[in-house]
């Protein structure tokens, strides 16, 4: 007669050889070698960014990439010299600099008629020099033109009264609304989200983890991003909720709506291109996963104007079974710790990745249907 014990131990040894026929030997980047799922297929480019580029740009880890209206693509990490990268779209680096930001997380777009700024997140978490130590600090937001000029910061929510003293303030990302408002997720710290009208003055707070329904709370509140694709007039707000493998939907005033799950994803920011919601993924997690030594990381995902996950390069073909998307988990090693997806007007990917051995980012060029 089996025992519970022998029971989970078989179903350890099992997912555990599942995985291991799963998870393919690491690639030669030089081979062609294709992911996704239906018409979201993608070439992997491991060589986008031109070799000899870290000798005058060096990079520490690769957070967040947005592209210009110019073709242009800033990319924000936090290199102690180097936190803002300009690449050109074959991935030559046109430029770096910045050293203000030790904690380099969040880079936003804001176009405001028709001239484009842009929000820079620290999130007051960072490393210095080369050694291993870490340090924690209050983060801030920082608005620049596009070459690096401050426009304003704006820095503990205590300052207007939206936190207490001993509330910590780790932002991680933000967001801008139609109207300006700018959108700021607390997510390495107090877990809300803070409301600033366009010139930076305090509106409101909503979200945090304790003390609301499970189903609205933010755990680790690592991305946001305004969904517009109904319309301006029926903007929402879009909050990642890492821990809880999910995204948070929100009025622009803070109701809740509804929960887009991506179950034994750790997914990080909503970005938005055409009808598709795309993020990347830092970490599998699923119960059979974290039975084994060391736990996969590093895909996509892509979740159509219904919220259903319909590709995921890098991981596990997404399956729904009873209306319910089955646990995805990384497939093929291709990425470490997928951070962010900036999509290019051609449809083409570029995967920013986080703890990645000090690599560039991945180009995923898509492959016609």
């Amino acid at each position: 007669m089996k025992t519970r014990r022998h029971f989970l131990s078989g179903l350890a040894t099992a997912a555990a050889a599942s995985f291991t026929e799963t998870l393919r030997a690491a690639p030669d980047p030089k081979k062609d070698i294709v992911i996704g799922h239906g018409s979201h297929r993608y070439k992997v480019n491991k060589e986008w960014v031109p070799a000899g580029q870290g000798r005058h740009h060096p990079i520490l880890n690769c957070h967040e990439m947005v592209q210009v209206k110019d073709g242009r693509l800033f990319m924000i990490g936090d290199h102690w010299d180097n936190q803002m990268l300009v690449f050109k779209p074959d991935g030559t680096i046109l430029d770096s600099w910045g050293s203000v930001w030790p904690g380099g997380h969040g880079l936003t777009l804001s176009n405001e008629n028709g001239e484009e700024f842009l929000f820079v997140t620290d999130s007051g978490l960072w490393k210095s020099g080369g050694g291993g130590g870490g340090y924690r600090q209050t983060g801030r937001i920082t608005k620049t033109d596009l070459g690096g000029k401050e426009i304003f910061s704006i820095s503990h929510p205590m300052s207007v009264g939206a936190y207490e003293p001993d509330m910590v303030f780790n932002p991680t990302e933000t967001a801008i609304a139609p109207n300006g408002d700018i959108y700021v997720v607390d997510g390495y710290g107090s877990q809300f989200v803070l409301r600033y009208d366009a010139r930076g003055k305090f509106i409101q707070r909503f979200g945090g983890k304790d003390g609301v329904p499970a189903e609205e709370r933010l755990n680790n509140a690592h991305g946001i991003a305004i969904d517009t694709r109904q319309g301006a007039d029926k903007a929402t707000v879009i909050v990642t909720s890492r821990v809880d493998n999910c995204f948070r939907r929100f009025t622009l005033d803070g109701k809740y709506l509804e929960t887009l799950a991506v179950p034994g994803a750790m997914v990080c920011r909503p970005v938005i291109a055409g009808q598709e919601l795309y993020a990347g993924v830092c970490w599998s997690k699923t119960p059979e996963i974290n039975k084994l030594p060391q736990n996969p990381s590093g895909f996509t995902v892509i979740l159509d104007a219904a919220g259903k996950v319909v590709s995921a390069p890098g991981g596990t073909e997404p399956m729904y079974e009873e209306g319910k998307l089955k646990p995805l988990m990384q497939a093929e090693r291709i990425f470490d710790h997928g951070h962010d997806v900036c999509v290019l007007d051609t449809g083409d990917l570029i995967v920013c990745q986080w703890n990645a051995f000090q690599t560039y980012p991945i180009k995923l060029e898509k492959v016609a249907a």
